[in-house]
């Protein structure tokens, strides 16, 4: 009977689902795999991901989905609930949110041990690394990693337009076809301008008017209580990690002097560059970097941005314009391909393509006689030559 209330709440949560839209990343997953982890920052959808695909695939009594923040975990073990669902016929089994049990990489190494015949998915905080510290699970385990929506997968939420994800270099040689198709068939630009203020998460559908704080709470909680979960921090390392988050999100762009923000959060120059990557793999920093300066694991940022738009509406009172357009097309390419830090323009592409960011009246100025250069440029439906607009550089996943 202990163990049933469980059952009620996974059929209940698997029975709500609504399978009309799925995220891309669901077609690409090989569910046939014995054991697959999914990671992902808070919110963008990994929870719904295991639902659906149980609920249009799955039967009922062979299944559970749980999730290891469940306070029935408090006074319960997980390896007895595995145990229990395995002799009675579990076939399938979905952890959620598995950073939050302590020590869960040797849990889910045991369970791949000694359950042979048991599939099981988890997902967890981007900060997961299942190749480091307790039990190597990096030979077991298909691991996929889930980011926000792009913009086109916001525009096919929306029930706008449904359209493939193009290549980066299709975009590039191809743009003005590209977009002519896409704007013959939608109005475009304000599509774009609601996707940057609270298109990357889809839990903004629940409550629009509500999504700015809710995004800020997620903050906290990634913060307070994701990075503890998976690193060993102190309470006054999450104080500085919120007073860091706070002091790039008012300055981004942030091109730091990298002393005075030591100096700032009273820190060392190690401790505040471990600080940044903790907030980077959190997913709430963007941190651009020269391709010299990329192989080594500690190394100062050129450049700072919010992770993605959305955060930067809800944590600004008044961002300016160039900041949207940087920051969005750094979220969206570099979940692609390697975008890094250049002395000519904005961004170095694959450490191929330069790309400056800017508005409809940019120019070539800086970027004149540059090789594979280019600009992306804000407020236009289609571009012509070497201007693309910035708004198709959501369309690459």
């Amino acid at each position: 009977m202990e163990y049933e209330i469980l059952y009620r709440n996974s059929g209940r949560l698997i029975a709500m689902q609504d399978l009309s839209f799925k995220r891309d990343l669901y077609a690409k997953i090989n569910w046939n795999a014995r054991f697959i982890g999914i990671k992902g920052p808070k919110g963008v959808g990994k929870s719904t991901l295991l639902l659906q695909y149980i609920k249009e695939n799955l039967v009922a009594e062979n299944v559970l989905y749980v999730s290891l923040d469940n306070m029935w975990f408090i006074s319960h073990s997980l390896m007895d609930l595995v145990e229990h669902h395995y002799i009675n016929g579990g076939t399938h089994l979905f952890l959620d949110e598995v950073h939050k049990y302590p020590h869960w990489q040797t849990y889910i190494k045991n369970i791949y041990d000694n359950y042979p015949t048991l599939k099981v998915v988890f997902t967890g905080s981007s900060m997961l690394q299942i190749d480091q510290k307790e039990g190597d699970l990096s030979r077991r385990v298909v691991m996929y990693t889930m980011h926000g929506m792009s913009f086109r997968e916001y525009l096919s939420f929306e029930g706008v337009l449904s359209y493939n994800p193009v290549k980066f270099e299709d975009l590039i040689e191809n743009h003005v076809a590209i977009a002519t198709d896409i704007t013959s068939k939608i109005k475009v630009i304000p599509y774009f301008k609601d996707y940057c203020k609270y298109g990357y998460y889809p839990f903004y559908k629940e409550d629009i008017d509500g999504f700015n704080t809710r995004l800020v709470e997620v903050c906290r909680q990634i913060i307070e209580n994701d990075i503890p979960a998976v690193e060993d921090v102190a309470y006054a390392t999450v104080l500085k990690l919120k007073k860091l988050l706070m002091i790039i999100a008012q300055q981004v762009p942030f091109i730091p002097k990298m002393e005075d923000l030591y100096a700032q959060l009273e820190t060392s120059r190690e401790q505040g560059l471990r600080l940044l990557e903790l907030l980077e793999r959190g997913a709430l920093l963007g941190l651009l970097k020269s391709t010299v300066k990329k192989i080594k694991q500690m190394s100062s940022p050129q450049k700072m941005f919010l992770d993605n738009t959305n955060l930067v509406y809800a944590l600004h009172d008044n961002p300016e314009i160039g900041t949207i357009r940087e920051t969005f097309f750094f979220n969206q390419v570099s979940r692609i391909l390697p975008v890094n830090h250049t002395k000519i323009g904005d961004f170095l592409v694959d450490e191929k393509y330069i790309i400056e960011v800017g508005g409809a009246d940019k120019t070539f100025k800086q970027i004149k006689d540059v090789p594979d250069s280019y600009l992306a440029i804000d407020n236009v439906e289609v571009g012509r030559g070497n201007k693309i607009p910035l708004w198709l550089f959501g369309f690459l996943y």
